[in-house]
């Protein structure tokens, strides 16, 4: 008989237990919980010993979950999300609060908001360890098998158990380097112009460059990068144009110029990009996580005030 109680399973093992199943890995388990390789070793072979199976195997350089700690984790995550619901009404004091949490964001919102995030939560919590991931294009799995906390996309995925919150619109503009060229102030111009845009790893492009694709508009584009911030590089000194969002210029293309996209023929509303936090319904009445997001739209708040640094200088001739 074991000499373990079921009653010695709370929350925190099965927190650990679900990390290690979606990591695939105790190292990586130990980096998303903030907490040591040997001290989730150390948990697992507790749990291992209350539910009288392994729950995990080696597979090449990771670990693969048995067929019976595949069963569990469905009813982990139900216990975990009851156990949240229970102490919803508690009290949250930031300065005594010890915060671990993922956010899922693509670069842009990533490098727009998450440093003025984190640096707001390490001044008013007790501790805060913040992981980043990427969103991707978005699916409901990253919220439902907590994956995340909290998601931040201009695509919030859909379901009746996810909760979401306009925060900000965007814009495209036209960025270019003022050093090396004006900007394109015609159609012709624009599509005459060689372009450099963004595709993602999963093959997915901008939804601006899909919707001109849609409607015919057959631009000169020369050069895919994987992401927002490998443009810079590539675009100064350089006669190419970018397409892409205004908010940029707050970080990854502060040194460029932009212009409004010189095409009349779009549909009202097609150059806007609007952003989104979305989380799972479990956490709509928390009050650490109402104060998460409020934290957020105070950061979007100030970054939207902050004032725009547009470069002058033109073509040298």
């Amino acid at each position: 008989m074991s000499n373990f109680d079921h009653l010695e399973l709370d929350g925190h093992a099965l927190r650990l237990f679900l990390a290690v199943l979606e990591e695939g890995s105790v190292t990586a388990a130990a980096e998303r919980l903030g907490i040591t390789q040997s001290a989730v070793s150390h948990n697992l072979n507790k749990l291992r010993r209350i539910m009288h199976d392994p729950l995990f195997t080696k597979s090449g350089r990771g670990i693969v979950a048995t067929a019976h700690a595949q069963s569990l984790a469905q009813q982990a995550r139900f216990l975990l999300d009851q156990i949240q619901a229970f102490a919803s009404g508690a009290d949250f004091d930031p300065q005594n609060a010890d915060m671990t949490l993922t956010i899922a964001a693509n670069d842009l919102q990533r490098d727009l908001l998450l440093p003025g995030l984190f640096s707001r939560l390490e001044e008013q919590l007790g501790s805060i360890r913040m992981s980043i991931v990427p969103s991707l294009l978005p699916n409901p799995a990253l919220l439902r098998e907590n994956h995340c906390d909290l998601l931040i996309s201009p695509r919030p995925p859909e379901g009746i158990d996810i909760v979401q919150k306009h925060l900000l619109t965007d814009h495209y503009v036209v960025f270019h380097d003022p050093q090396m060229r004006d900007a394109p102030k015609t159609i012709d111009e624009y599509l005459a112009a060689r372009h450099i845009t963004v595709r993602y790893g999963n093959n997915r492009t901008l939804e601006f460059d899909q919707i001109l694709e849609d409607q015919g508009i057959d631009r000169n584009i020369v050069l895919r990068v994987p992401n927002f911030t490998a443009i810079a590089e590539f675009l100064r000194g350089s006669q190419m144009i970018a397409t892409l969002p205004s908010l940029l210029q707050n970080h990854a293309l502060r040194d460029f110029a932009q212009t409004a996209v010189p095409v009349t023929s779009l549909k009202p509303g097609t150059i806007d990009l609007p952003i989104y936090m979305c989380w799972h319904q479990r956490y709509q009445h928390d009050p650490s996580h109402q104060w998460l997001r409020e934290q957020l739209e105070d950061v979007v708040s100030l970054k939207l005030k902050a004032p725009t640094k547009r470069p002058l200088t033109q073509k040298t001739s």
